[in-house]
């Protein structure tokens, strides 16, 4: 699973945040408050789980870095001698 995440962090953000989003605002739902108040309190909480997931992606990735494990080429990047000129 953490092989997963460190390999797609963007998804795994935007997942917690569409997951966040969608049980805070069923909880709010059930409060005895008005509609847009609701909605209100939900994003803020949500915004406040995607920092505390952008800053565990950070993590994971600092440690990888630092322990060596990370790709240090990205899966996309072309061969170096791509733009070299050939005679």
């Amino acid at each position: 699973m953490r092989e997963w995440v460190v390999e797609h962090k963007l998804k795994t953000v935007g997942c917690l945040w569409l997951s966040s989003i969608t049980g805070l605002i069923a909880y709010n739902w059930s409060k005895p408050m008005k509609t847009s108040v609701k909605i209100i309190h939900a994003r803020v909480y949500a915004q406040g789980i995607t920092l505390a997931a952008l800053a565990g992606a950070a993590v994971v990735e600092y440690y990888d870095q630092k322990s060596g494990k990370a790709n240090k080429y990205p899966k996309y990047q072309l061969p170096i001698d791509t733009y070299s000129q050939k005679d």
